[in-house]
Formats: structure tokens, C-alpha cells, sequence
């Protein structure tokens, strides 16, 4: 059975890359699935995993991907927060893929199915680039007003760079800005459903994203919490930097 196969495979990949992580694809060609070892191209291998896009390309070449496998050295195989998150992302990509997480060398094998929902607005985990601020916005746009707004490409951390994501982006993803970050343009202003306020949180970027939802209250997304609505006011005024309106 293609199964035995697949798991032995898996298994002695794992076994050789620990202690950092090992990745690989279980393939379907047309004739039996089969698991595919491919390179770890994370910047923390012993603690993260990134399949070679060199590896990636190779492996779609030759057919179907069923199944995305990564081992879990020194720990469960209980997928993590960030396991989830992923999956979740990658499933509109590769639909018919499950997840295969091998612990080593504890011994266990564990196979889930991505989530096919984005999860609720309020209480979601934060897992950069697929659950953070700016997810939130697209989502509560996606979801409360029926509108897609784009996505960019990320890095964690990014504003510790040079990168003004926000900044440089609200046009082309269909906003205006309506106030700025001085007091008297903040006294009085009047926001509506579905402002964007940009914030700079601990940075010398914007670097934090809510959205208005009335009532005095915003939605949003920080770093390493739990998504939640709170009122808009206090540090979070002092925080911001501009407040974006998207174009009707």
C-alpha cells in the first residue's frame, strides 16, 4: 500500500534532517501517491519550515499535491497556531492537500484537513501574514461589505525595516486619506463604518491597521494578541497617523 510507503519515507526525512524541521509534499502522478522530500528554506529551520520554491516548482510539475508534511522535532505533533494559519492559506491553492505532521523523535503522525472558513473577526490568533492586522481589514471587508480589497507580501517585522506598507499601498488598494494625525484634524472628525485608521505602534513606520465599525469602537489585530473591538479613543488616537476612506 502506497500509504506504508509514504509514511517509511516521511519518517526516515525527518529522522535525517532533526533536529530542524523536515519538509516534503506527498505527490499524486496519476499512477500512486508518493512523498517527496524537498528543502527547508526557513530562515530558522530548527524552528519553522519553507519548501524550496525551486522544489515546490518541481513537484507540481510532475503532478497533484495531496499532501504538505513537516516534522515537528522535540514536540507534539499537534499542528500548531501557525500549522492552522497556513493550511488555511494554502488551501484555496492546493484543495485537495491535507497536512502531515511527524514528532521526532517522540514517533507520531498526525493528519488534519485545512479549515475552509477564515475565522471569526473577534478572538482570531495572530500568525503574521495570514491572521494579523491587515488580514483583518481585508476580511472585514470581504466579510461585512462584500468587497475584496488586495493583498501584499509581507515579511514579520517588516517595519523595522524601510517598508511603509500602509503608507505606500492605500491608493492602489482603493482608499483615500480623509484625516491626518493632527489634533485639530482629529477633533471632530466624523468617521464612518468601515474607516481604516493607521497607527504607529512602537515603530518609526505605520505599522497597525483598525477598522471603524461605529458606535466609538474599531476592530483590530496586534501583534502576538487575540483579534478584539474596543473603543477608539485614548492611545489608540494618539497613535494614529492617517485615517483611510475606501472609494465608492
Amino acid at each position: 500500500m502506497w500509504q506504508e510507503e509514504f509514511k517509511k519515507n516521511f519518517i526516515e526525512h525527518a529522522k535525517s534532517q532533526y533536529p530542524n524541521e523536515c519538509c516534503g509534499l506527498l505527490i499524486d502522478d496519476g499512477k500512486k501517491p508518493f512523498y517527496m522530500p524537498c528543502r527547508n528554506a526557513a530562515e530558522k529551520p530548527d524552528f519553522d519550515f519553507s519548501i524550496h520554491p525551486v522544489d515546490l516548482a518541481t513537484c507540481e510539475s510532475i503532478g497533484e499535491i495531496i499532501g504538505i508534511c513537516h516534522s515537528h522535532p522535540d514536540a507534539t505533533s499537534r499542528p500548531s497556531v501557525a500549522d492552522q494559519a497556513n493550511a488555511y492559506s494554502l488551501s484555496t491553492e492546493y484543495p485537495k492537500a491535507d497536512w502531515y505532521i511527524f514528532s521526532w523523535p517522540e514517533g507520531d503522525l498526525h493528519r488534519f484537513s485545512p479549515q475552509k472558513e477564515s475565522p471569526p473577526l473577534i478572538g482570531r490568533q495572530f500568525v503574521h501574514g495570514v491572521w494579523d492586522c491587515y488580514t483583518m481589514v481585508m476580511d472585514y471587508y470581504k466579510k461585512e461589505l462584500g468587497i475584496d480589497i488586495p493583498d501584499y507580501e509581507r515579511k514579520d517585522c517588516w517595519w523595522e525595516g524601510d517598508q511603509e506598507l500602509y503608507l505606500d499601498n492605500f491608493e492602489s488598494a482603493g482608499f483615500t486619506q480623509v484625516c491626518g494625525s493632527a489634533p485639530e484634524d482629529l477633533k471632530g472628525f466624523e468617521f464612518k463604518i468601515g474607516d481604516v485608521v493607521l497607527m504607529q505602534i512602537r515603530s518609526k513606520l505605520v505599522n497597525h491597521a483598525a477598522v471603524y465599525v461605529g458606535d466609538g469602537y474599531m476592530i483590530h489585530h496586534l501583534y502576538g494578541r487575540l483579534s478584539t473591538k474596543e473603543v477608539l479613543g485614548g492611545y489608540w488616537l494618539r497613535s494614529t497617523r492617517a485615517i483611510v476612506r475606501y472609494n465608492t
